[in-house]
C-alpha cells in the first residue's frame, strides 16, 4: 500500500453522534493514534502511517466530525459532541488497549483534553507545533500578539508552511494545499473540548510525554510553547528549527525518527 492509499482503505465507523473514517494497519502491536491539525484530515499522515506501521505499531488515524469524510448524525448523538468523547469512544469500539497519543497543532489541543480526562488509556503522549489551546492569560495574550487579524487573513499555506519547506519542495506544498482546500466540510460545528485545557488540567498529565516545537511555526513558537509544556510532569522537549506549523509534513524523517526514539524509550518493543 503506498504514502496515501491508506486513507482510501479506511471505513465508517458508527459511534454515539458520528460515522467516523477511520484508518486502522491493525496487527499486534501497540497502538498509536494520531489527531490531525485542523487544516487537514487523516490524509496528513501519509507520510506517518507507512513509517509508524514498519516500525510495528498500530497506527490508527480519524477524521473529526465536519472534517474529511466523517459524517455527523443528529440522529445517533448529541451535536457537536467532542473530539475526546469520540476518540474514547472509538477506542471502546476497537477494545484497545492503553495507547500511545499523538496530536499536532489542534490536534494537540485534543491530545491534551483526552490524555487528562482518560489517563488510563494512555500509555505515552507527543504533541507537536501546538499552542494547546491554553486558556491561561500569558497564552492567550502571546498568542493575540502574534496571530493578529492582517495574520488571520493570509492563506493558510503561508501561515502554517514554513518558508523552508515552500521554497524547497514546491510538489508537497501543492499537496499540503490540496489536502487543506478539501479538508473541512462546509457548515461543519467546531468541536469544543470536553474540558478547558488549563495549566492545572496540564499537570495532571502523569505520562511519558513528548513536545516537539517548530523553529519557524507562526503559531506556536517554542517559547509559546514552553509555557504549558512547563506544566508537565514528566516531558522530554525537542524542536526542529526550520520547520513550520505543519512540522510532521514538512520534516517528516525528523519528525518520525524523534518520535519513534521517544516511543522506543517509553515502552517495551513492538512485536
Amino acid at each position: 500500500m503506498g504514502q496515501e492509499g491508506f486513507y482510501e482503505a479506511g471505513r465508517r465507523v458508527a459511534l454515539p453522534g458520528v460515522a467516523l473514517w477511520v484508518t486502522d494497519t491493525g496487527g499486534e502491536g501497540p497502538p498509536l493514534v494520531l489527531l490531525h491539525p485542523n487544516t487537514g484530515t487523516g490524509e496528513v499522515w501519509e507520510k506517518q502511517v507507512p513509517a509508524f506501521a514498519a516500525a510495528g505499531y498500530r497506527v490508527i488515524t480519524f477524521d473529526r466530525r465536519g472534517w474529511g469524510r466523517s459524517i455527523p448524525d443528529p440522529t445517533s448523538g448529541p451535536q457537536p459532541g467532542s473530539v475526546a468523547e469520540d476518540l474514547e469512544a472509538l477506542a471502546a469500539h476497537l477494545d484497545l488497549p492503553p495507547f500511545h497519543l499523538l496530536g499536532v497543532a489542534g490536534g494537540g489541543f485534543v491530545a491534551l483534553d483526552y490524555a487528562a480526562w482518560q489517563p488510563g488509556r494512555v500509555r505515552s503522549l507527543v504533541v507537536g507545533a501546538s499552542y494547546g489551546q491554553v486558556m491561561e492569560p500569558e497564552i492567550q495574550a502571546f498568542f493575540t500578539r502574534i496571530a493578529t487579524p492582517d495574520f488571520q487573513r493570509q492563506p493558510g499555506v503561508l501561515r502554517e508552511v514554513g518558508p523552508t519547506y515552500r521554497g524547497t519542495d514546491p510538489e508537497g506544498t501543492a499537496r499540503w494545499v490540496e489536502i487543506e482546500h478539501h479538508a473541512r466540510q462546509k457548515d461543519a460545528v467546531p468541536q469544543p473540548l470536553r474540558t478547558p485545557n488549563t495549566y492545572a488540567k496540564i499537570a495532571t498529565i502523569a505520562c511519558p510525554s513528548l513536545v516537539l516545537a517548530a523553529g519557524a511555526d507562526l503559531y506556536a513558537p517554542p517559547a509559546l510553547m514552553k509555557l504549558w509544556a512547563a506544566h508537565l510532569r514528566a516531558h522530554q522537549w525537542d524542536v526542529l528549527p526550520e520547520a513550520g506549523h505543519a512540522i510532521a509534513w514538512e520534516e517528516p524523517e525528523a519528525f518520525n525518527a524523534k518520535v519513534l526514539a521517544f516511543l522506543a524509550a517509553t515502552s517495551p518493543t513492538p512485536r
